[in-house]
């Protein structure tokens, strides 16, 4: 059993890239790491870290040897705190459509359906206001079973405004204005039982179940992932009969792919097929 210990910032690592000063990013096994770096500060969004996550989450869309995002948070205190009080949310508000198209908080939410391949989130320590909404963010939840979860900006007199784009996405009405009018923190049970948490796994055990279930999705097609997890955010929102009819288009397209074929064939030759992402 592996367990999942502390893990602790350490200096920038240069990987062919950008030397970044706020995440770490690393790839192995078709798996690209992305880990906020800020664990003095309970890895606090502010607007540094923005653009390094967003230039990493670019890095790993553009790398066909990534399959896999997983996303967490230095040390076991926090996966993120939210805002950094003192840099992005006092960074100054924006007016118009422009300034707030431009804002960290906009551009950081918006990206993730561009990423183009499966997000998983990792979380070894407590996600509240905006890193909860960075962790709904993301297409799977794996949680420690220690973790809490929150919502506490009504505490303060605000109200987690940007968040609820993607929250609300994942719970229904009455969960979400219980967080948004409470402000209570949740267990990761809790959370998995409202939707937002995906899996729950004692402490010890979280790191080999986030590595398993990264490399079971990375074994699969690539241009199938990356098709599929497109076609969901394209049919957000959409009539039945135009989303089926898109959805009917994607599939014909998608079956006359170098992968699917080899998947049919594989299947039917009762072997592991072996994807090119083409």
């Amino acid at each position: 059993m592996v367990r999942a210990g502390p893990r602790t910032a350490v200096p920038p690592v240069l990987l062919g890239g950008p030397v970044y000063s706020t995440i770490l990013y690393s790839v192995s096994e078709r798996v690209a790491r992305v880990t906020l770096n800020r664990p003095d500060a309970r890895n606090s969004l502010n607007d540094t870290m923005v653009d390094e996550l967003l230039d990493a989450f670019a890095r790993a869309r553009d790398d066909d040897e990534v399959r896999v995002v997983v996303l967490t948070g230095a040390g076991d205190r926090a996966f993120c705190a939210g805002a950094d009080l003192g840099g992005l949310a006092a960074s100054g508000v924006a007016a118009t459509r422009e300034e707030l198209r431009a804002s960290a908080p906009f551009r950081l939410f918006t990206a993730f359906p561009k990423i183009g391949k499966p997000v998983l989130a990792r979380l070894a320590g407590h996600a509240v206001a905006g890193g909860l909404g960075l962790a709904a963010a993301c297409d799977l939840v794996i949680a420690a079973d220690d973790v809490k979860l929150a919502t506490p900006e009504v505490n303060v007199g605000l109200w987690p405004m940007m968040i609820m784009a993607v929250i609300n996405r994942n719970v229904a009405p009455k969960h979400a204005f219980k967080l948004y009018y409470t402000g209570e923190r949740i267990t990761a049970a809790e959370g998995r039982e409202i939707g937002l948490v995906t899996e729950v796994v004692p402490r010890a055990e979280l790191d080999e179940r986030v590595d398993a279930l990264a490399r079971s999705i990375a074994a699969k097609s690539p241009v199938g992932l990356r098709r599929g997890r497109d076609a969901f955010f394209a049919v957000e929102g959409r009539p039945l009969e135009d989303a089926v009819e898109y959805l009917l288009g994607e599939l014909v397209e998608l079956a006359a792919t170098e992968d699917a074929k080899e998947g049919i064939t594989a299947f039917l030759e009762r072997r592991e097929p072996d994807f090119k992402g083409r």
